[in-house]
């Protein structure tokens, strides 16, 4: 069995889902996991922030908003009266539930009640949509087996158990529709999975059921050598290794996130990147193979600072480091590079919510600067060290731009270089003049 999963602008609309019902419509048994329609997230968001603000009555007009927006999109949608009625009556509870939630006290666990909406109601027009057209599919709720521990990590083995009995009741079926994204925590609350959402739901039901492929179907073909909004004719990369689309991704590459190819990679499931617009685009197929001896793509990361720390402790001295660190644990901030001399570290991140309080306390280990306006360039492939001449290439190709830092040697699939943002643009422009 395949899982499916697709995006928000996949089914951003009637004509979206209709297209993606006739795609899907290849009497192969799989499971279609969906996110919530493209901007219903948002609104949702943007309800549960008046709530927040004690502004019921612009919650109200973002809901009566929605509300009109799916009460055409269903109109178009469905053309038999039955289905119609029947879905119409479903997202009227869901709107009805909306409604009551307006006048309830702000929470974080009520604006993760209002977001999970946006899932259940993609998936109850998708649903009906198949079954419109003679389609053998059932929806099955995620809240039904998507489980997260008490640390908000998925509980694979809860999940796997729930998952399988779910799919003794309804695995008959030839398409099973659920949400992506939503799940119920340790306390039987609703939830979500926020890192990777949609995405990450979809590996994880293809590791729980041992999938024989995990598609990502979104609105562009694959995963691309570098990024096609600053550089002209980039091409998607056929094929990535696990490790290299994760760092791809974690350094900028936003058609996927990092973590969500975990669960697939520890069952060595492939997964497949395609586009809906373009269905026999190849696209990019990532698993534990890779091809030895090239440079696949190139991905930036914005949004970055960098800290530097100095001190004489640091010569000769073992723990310094480790004090550095536990400041950046204490205050829940990772790192992504870091650079070390003898008497000097420079690390940087892309989390400056606590940046303040960061430098405050490590200048009680030593003298410390930060600067912020930063870009992360990762060139990323088989950059092994017996693959001569690879590194040349990368810094050669920015001989004429300035380098705060360089990583190289942590990973085998990645060269990673910091500058400035403003030089970005002609970085990855160089990159892929010199490399491709």
């Amino acid at each position: 069995m395949k899982v499916l999963k697709f995006g928000g602008t996949s089914v951003g609309s009637a004509e979206r889902m209709q297209h993606v019902a006739h795609l899907i419509d290849d009497g192969v048994q799989k499971i279609v996991v969906l996110s919530a329609m493209s901007g219903t997230t948002n609104m949702l968001l943007q309800a549960a922030d008046y709530i927040k603000l004690g502004n019921h009555t612009g919650a109200a007009d973002v809901i009566n908003t929605l509300e009109r927006k799916y009460e055409n999109e269903t109109t178009i949608l469905l053309k038999t009266e039955q289905q119609h009625t029947y879905v119409w009556d479903k997202l009227c509870s869901m709107f009805a539930a909306m409604r009551s939630l307006i006048m309830q006290p702000y929470s974080l666990q009520l604006e993760k009640q209002m977001v999970a909406f946006g899932e259940q109601m993609s998936t109850c027009m998708f649903t009906a949509c198949l079954q419109e057209q003679n389609m053998d599919a059932v929806l099955l709720s995620a809240l039904e087996f998507m489980r997260i521990n008490a640390d908000g990590e998925p509980d694979m083995t809860l999940t796997t158990q729930l998952l399988k009995e779910q799919l003794k009741k309804h695995g008959n079926h030839q398409i099973i529709v659920t949400q992506g994204f939503i799940c119920l925590n340790d306390k039987e609350q609703t939830d979500n999975l926020k890192r990777g959402g949609s995405d990450y739901s979809a590996s994880i039901i293809g590791a729980c059921i041992d999938a024989e492929e995990i598609q990502i179907w979104t609105d562009i073909d694959g995963m691309h050598n570098n990024d096609p909004r600053y550089v002209e004719d980039t091409k998607p990369v056929p094929q990535l290794s696990f490790e290299e689309a994760a760092e791809l991704a974690y350094f900028g590459a936003k058609i996927l996130h990092p973590t969500c190819i975990l669960p697939a990679k520890m069952k060595s499931i492939p997964v497949r990147l395609l586009n809906t617009l373009d269905p026999a685009a190849p696209g990019t197929l990532i698993s534990n193979n890779y091809k030895k001896g090239r440079i696949e793509a190139v991905a930036a990361k914005d949004g970055i600072a960098v800290v530097r720390i100095q001190s004489d402790r640091m010569l000769l001295a073992y723990g310094f480091l480790s004090r550095v660190f536990a400041v950046f644990e204490q205050h829940k901030t990772a790192i992504d590079l870091i650079a070390t001399s003898e008497v000097a570290v420079s690390m940087s991140i892309d989390n400056l919510s606590h940046i303040g309080e960061i430098v405050e306390d490590l200048r009680k280990l030593g003298t410390v600067s930060f600067e912020t306006g930063l870009s992360i360039i990762s060139v990323v492939g088989d950059l092994r060290s017996d693959n001569l001449g690879f590194e040349a290439k990368v810094t050669d190709a920015l001989k004429d731009i300035p380098v705060r830092m360089i990583s190289y040697g942590g990973s085998d699939h990645n060269i990673s270089l910091l500058v400035r943002t403003d030089d970005k643009v002609r970085a990855l422009r160089a990159l892929s003049k010199t490399i491709f």
